[in-house]
Order: structure tokens, then sequence, then C-alpha cells
């Protein structure tokens, strides 16, 4: 809870894949909050206050997942929405002029983008979300100690440099900083 409201306002990007980290954790404990107050949230030692606020929170996560139908897979609206406000700023930044390491870094990393769409099952999700589904499966293996290709190194450095420059557009853009023409 502390932790994503940290990144929501410092970077995005990690925002987003904490989220969806925090999705898993939630299905791997059946969406009940006894078992993850038990399994989970114990862990964590907080006071009276903080363990009343986590069970809260992630009390809301878990209802909002059965609302959405989100058991299985998927993701929580909420962050859905982040890829499309993601989704919609990185478009307006290629589009413009004024952005050129920008879209640099977008066309270094477009070809594997464009490999990744070509494997994977999720042809209809937009390149960003793409993206995210790689950063997040290498840092599923990287916790699970597997090993990660030279070539698999590769792509997630450029396209996580990629998405470090949309997270730094995307907080300039909500303090109104960002100015496109």
């Amino acid at each position: 809870m502390y932790i994503a409201q940290q990144l929501k306002e410092k970077n995005i990007a990690e925002y987003l894949l904490y989220m969806w980290q925090v999705e898993d954790i939630l299905r791997a404990h059946h969406l009940d909050p006894d078992e993850l107050k038990q399994n989970y949230l114990a862990q964590f030692r907080a006071t009276e206050e903080t363990e009343k606020e986590m069970e809260e929170w992630y009390s809301h996560l878990i209802r909002m997942m059965k609302e959405e139908g989100i058991q299985e897979g998927g993701h929580l609206q909420i962050n859905r929405n982040i890829i499309l406000w993601l989704t919609d700023l990185h478009n307006q930044l290629l589009q413009s002029s004024k952005f050129p390491f920008y879209t640099a870094a977008y066309y270094k990393a477009l070809p594997y983008i464009v490999e990744l769409r070509n494997k994977g099952d999720k042809k209809d999700v937009s390149e960003l979300e793409n993206c995210f589904d790689a950063l997040y499966g290498v840092m599923l293996l990287r916790l699970q100690h597997k090993p990660i290709s030279d070539e698999t190194a590769k792509a997630v450095a450029d396209i996580t440099k990629l998405l470090a420059m949309l997270s730094d557009y995307y907080k300039q853009d909500k303090a109104g900083e960002l100015k496109f023409e």
C-alpha cells in the first residue's frame, strides 16, 4: 500500500508492475482476505494501525477484482486505465517533433516490440502493454532465479529505457510541465 503510493508519485511504470504483482499475490491467496492476512501480511510486523490500513487496502483490491471478474487473470480497470493514459501520452510524444530522444528510444525498442507481438498471444493489446508484459515476465523469471538470454536482456534494457522516459514524461505531464507544441 505505502509502496504503491510512493511508486505512483515517483515512477508510474514501476507502480504498474508493482500493482500487477499485487494482483498475482492476491490470486495466489485465492482472493481470500483471511488467507492473505495469515500468510502474507503477517510477515510485515506492522503497527496495529498500519496493519488495519493494509488489510483494508488489500480487501478493497480483492473486492474490485471479484467485481471486475478477474479472479483468474487480467488486470484491474484502474491499472488498465494507466496503460490507456500512457498509450495516449506515448502517441502524443511520437507525434511531436519536440521529443526526438523519446522517438529514438521507441524506434530502438520497436524491433523487440514487434517480435513480442508476433510471439505472444496478446495481439489485441497496445504496444506498451506488450512492453509491460515483457518486463513483468522477466521480473518473474528473475524472482525464480531462472536464466535470461542475452538477447532478452538486451530487449529488456531497451524497453526499460523507453518506459523510464515515458514515466518521466508522465510525471511532467501530471505536473502540467509538459508542452507538446
